[in-house]
């Protein structure tokens, strides 16, 4: 870090409906931290970044970020002594075991392995899926029970990669990791090296499916629900015949309405989970 004394904020403001959208805001700008206060049918979220980048840098990663949902603004930025946040931060990431054979681990826990889990490194940082919000973790599971070994998987909306270093590990002969966010880059590659894999995965900084002309067995995509419905037709047009998708990112209570765009797509819902307020769906072409 450049300077070790204080953390960056961004305050956020909304209307108290979309509390759930503060939290997936906070992990996709790379926040470290947030406290969420609810006022009437106000809501605002203060959420914390690390100072080896300047505050107009976090600030230009949120606004793009915020341009989808309407009533949410930026209403004031400022600096925070550092001191009693380093132990929290460490503390914040214990490892999480995920379904029935994977754990998800920051770096500083590689001795905590739990015997018979493998091992997904994440430095949590400055992308989306740390693997501790509801919807990564509803994505791993689905991952673990229906990726086929050497299955090749294309993972839109990568993030952190954690989707996509799940998938290589669990026996994916192959993954095409997309995002739109140049910045995913660098967390990508540090993430890679992490979970010492040396093969198999290709990123690239793309839109969606746009461009990608391939086919594959497998489409995994943790985002939300509008950008998951533009999405659906495409997703059929580059997988392979008996292929599935696994989605996540969606609220309960947008279970019924994303169900009804699948259909208009032409999938069928394989399995649903849920986990706290949030559903994901592993679906096929063909009714099963």
């Amino acid at each position: 870090m450049k300077d070790e004394s204080y953390w960056w904020y961004i305050i956020l403001q909304a209307k108290a409906d979309l509390e759930e959208v503060f939290y997936y805001l906070a992990q996709a700008s790379g926040s470290i931290g947030s406290e969420i206060s609810i006022d009437q049918d106000d809501i605002r979220a203060k959420l914390y970044y690390r100072s080896d980048k300047g505050i107009d840098e976090w600030v230009e990663r949120v606004l793009p970020l915020i341009e989808g949902f309407k009533g949410i603004s930026v209403c004031g930025t400022g600096k925070e002594e550092w001191q009693p946040w380093l132990k929290w931060h460490k503390e914040a990431f214990p490892p999480l075991e995920v379904g029935k054979r994977l754990v998800v681990l920051a770096p500083w826990h590689k001795d905590e392995v739990p015997s018979g889990r493998i091992p997904i490194y994440i430095e949590p940082g400055s992308a989306f899926g740390t693997g501790y919000h509801a919807s990564t973790q509803i994505a791993l599971e689905l991952l673990e029970r229906h990726l086929k070994p050497e299955s090749r998987v294309l993972d839109v909306g990568t993030g952190s990669g954690i989707l996509a270093i799940a998938a290589l590990k669990l026996g994916a002969s192959s993954v095409v990791a997309r995002d739109l966010d140049p910045a995913v880059a660098e967390e990508v590659r540090k993430n890679v090296m992490l979970n010492d894999i040396t093969s198999g995965l290709k990123l690239e900084i793309a839109d969606g499916t746009k461009g990608f002309d391939d086919t594959v067995d497998l489409v995994i995509a943790n985002i939300l629900y509008e950008p998951l419905v533009s999405m659906l037709d495409s997703f059929k047009r580059v997988l392979d015949e008996d292929g599935l998708i696994i989605l996540s990112g969606l609220l309960f209570k947008e279970r019924d309405p994303f169900v009804s765009e699948m259909g208009r797509s032409g999938f069928y819902a394989v399995e649903e989970l849920v986990k706290e307020d949030w559903w994901g769906v592993v679906a096929s072409c063909k009714a099963r």
